[in-house]
């Protein structure tokens, strides 16, 4: 089995824009700054046989390049605890347009749906008993985050390997936006 994910990889700029947001919180799992993606579809595990077949069907996506902004900060809970924080990104037709083509074109070669919804973000940090104050003041000091428009010219395939201390990204295939 191989465990797969359809992401954007952040440029050099963005990602220096980011790491210094990643401290001072306790209970946070911070991302490493050469983790940082924007994840557009989680394909999940898969048998290794399957591999082709998505890369294949992933280089019939078709989409012109567009800009995307970083901004603001938020969270994802889990039973009403924050297990997820992360930054935004500004509402964006194309990047929406470009994350349903994916979906469908996985749906076609018998990939599931993902009930939740796509909602655009870059994963900061994994949170575990984090105090809910400090995790709050952390919000608050960093929701007028907005960074630079930056280009998308190209998105990803990525493997995963779980590990005990992180999840460990390999780039597998890049798609280019023409």
């Amino acid at each position: 089995m191989i465990r797969l994910f359809v992401a954007i990889p952040l440029p050099g700029a963005v990602v220096a824009d980011l790491v210094p947001l990643c401290n001072g919180l306790p209970g946070a799992k911070w991302t490493l700054p050469e983790q940082f993606h924007l994840t557009l579809k989680f394909v999940g595990e898969v048998p290794e046989a399957r591999f082709a077949d998505i890369a294949e069907a992933l280089a019939e996506v078709a989409a012109p390049p567009f800009e995307l902004t970083v901004t603001g900060v938020g969270h994802f809970a889990t039973a009403g605890r924050p297990r997820v924080l992360w930054a935004g990104v500004a509402k964006s037709e194309a990047l929406d347009t470009l994350a349903r083509r994916i979906d469908r074109v996985l749906r076609e070669i018998g990939g599931r749906g993902d009930s939740r919804g796509f909602t655009p973000h870059v994963a900061l940090a994994r949170l575990k008993d984090a105090p809910l104050e400090r995790e709050r003041d952390f919000l608050a000091r960093h929701e007028g985050l907005t960074l630079p428009p930056y280009p998308v010219t190209a998105f990803s395939l990525f493997s995963s390997v779980l590990r005990t201390e992180r999840a460990i990204h390999r780039e597998e295939a890049v798609y280019p936006l023409e």
